[in-house]
């Protein structure tokens, strides 16, 4: 078996607390070397892992990538566009059929529905075929020396020396950029305590065996809290007014809410209330594309933190799923990269929190845009837009 990369997003979540030593990052890189192999062998590591460690080294272009992501500057409907290809649905819908048995099982044994392992499957690697050429070891040894975000990185080390020690991947496998294994790019964190043999040889390679991939990655998703056999999202149409100040992922409210205030099927029929609650989500606006978005649609967050993502994971399951291409309707326009960063430093200045100034439309920055709209008297749905930024 061997290892795979992820989504950075990811790691921020997923990271598991060390006590303070461990998180020391910084100085000569072959002493602090040692101090991770002080903790390796408390954690039972032996001299195929330690061996391993003391030939990794810094990789540059590890570094390169890890300043330089600018992916999610786009607008959802672009990288969803971009994401969500022909060949995806296509290959997607083949290996769906080509593996229905062991999606069975995957769903029987963990909740978890086949189309939402599939999006994943797509979305990470295309079914497999790209895995990433970066040393992995030397990579995450890379991140986690490195001062910039250490704590995201230096939990992963014990896990994967620990994989390389028992010879469940080899100590020159590779992968991401950023430290994940496999087709689906699993953490070594999760491939040590969630990989699950699905095809029964007494190994679990995220690698090459699909049926490992498909119950590991089932198995990760229902430990981030996913709700058996429960729906994630759903595309609505929304009215052209509402109390836009209800709408918003985490205001959950029951179907019937959502309805008597004018939300209905994307066909115009009234929405049947299923006895779950959901929150709407509106990735661009109140004239933009819009989804009633479960609980389940939070684990997708727990994989990747970009909201941008998520939503286009979920919406490539939903694809996957029968459900038909979401309307993209008529948002208003957005801002430019530029324009993104401008209106990031005046909401800072106004005592926002909102991560770095970066031009990219993130959580802490749609809900500073959120409260900005409410105390101007605008209509609340998180996108910025050129009359926004004139007005702050």
């Amino acid at each position: 078996m061997r290892l795979r990369s992820k989504a950075l997003a990811a790691l921020i979540l997923f990271a598991t607390a060390l006590p303070a030593a461990a998180q020391e990052c910084g100085g000569d890189f072959e002493a602090w070397k040692q101090g991770v192999a002080t903790e390796a062998k408390a954690a039972g590591v032996g001299t195929h892992g330690l061996d391993a460690l003391e030939a990794a080294s810094i990789d540059d272009k590890v570094l390169a990538r890890d300043r330089a992501q600018g992916v999610f500057s786009q607008t959802f409907i672009q990288f969803s566009n971009r994401m969500i290809s022909a060949y995806r649905l296509k290959q997607g819908a083949a290996n769906l059929k080509k593996y229905a048995d062991v999606f069975a099982r995957a769903d029987q044994q963990f909740g978890v529905q086949a189309p939402v392992i599939a999006a994943f499957w797509a979305l990470e690697t295309d079914f497999g075929a790209v895995q990433g050429d970066f040393h992995t070891l030397s990579a995450l040894v890379t991140l986690a020396h490195d001062c910039r975000r250490p704590q995201l990185f230096r939990p992963q080390l014990v896990p994967l020396l620990t994989l390389i020690d028992r010879g469940v991947v080899p100590a020159d496998v590779t992968g991401a950029w950023a430290g994940e294994i496999g087709q689906t790019q699993i953490l070594p964190s999760d491939y040590l305590t969630r990989g699950v043999d699905g095809d029964g040889d007494g190994v679990v390679d995220l690698r090459g065996s699909v049926p490992d991939v498909i119950m590991t990655t089932a198995n990760k998703i229902l430990s981030r809290g996913w709700k058996r056999d429960q729906p994630w999202i759903e595309e609505v149409r929304v009215p052209n007014d509402m109390p836009w100040d209800q709408t918003g992922r985490t205001n959950k409210l029951p179907l019937s809410q959502w309805a008597a205030w004018g939300v209905t099927n994307p066909n115009g029929t009234p929405l049947i209330d299923n006895g779950l609650k959901a929150g709407l989500a509106l990735p661009m606006g109140r004239k933009g594309p819009a989804f009633l978005a479960y609980d389940n649609f939070d684990v997708y967050l727990e994989w990747n933190q970009s909201f941008t993502y998520a939503l286009t994971a979920a919406s490539l399951a939903a694809r996957l799923a029968g459900a038909p291409q979401f309307d993209p309707r008529t948002p208003e326009s957005g801002l430019s990269g530029d324009q993104m960063k401008a209106l990031q430093t005046k909401l800072e200045a106004r005592g926002y929190d909102v991560g770095t100034v970066d031009g990219i439309l993130g959580t802490n920055t749609r809900e500073a845009i959120r409260k900005e709209q409410m105390r101007l008297g605008l209509p609340v749905d998180g996108w910025p837009t050129p009359d926004l930024l004139a007005r702050l």
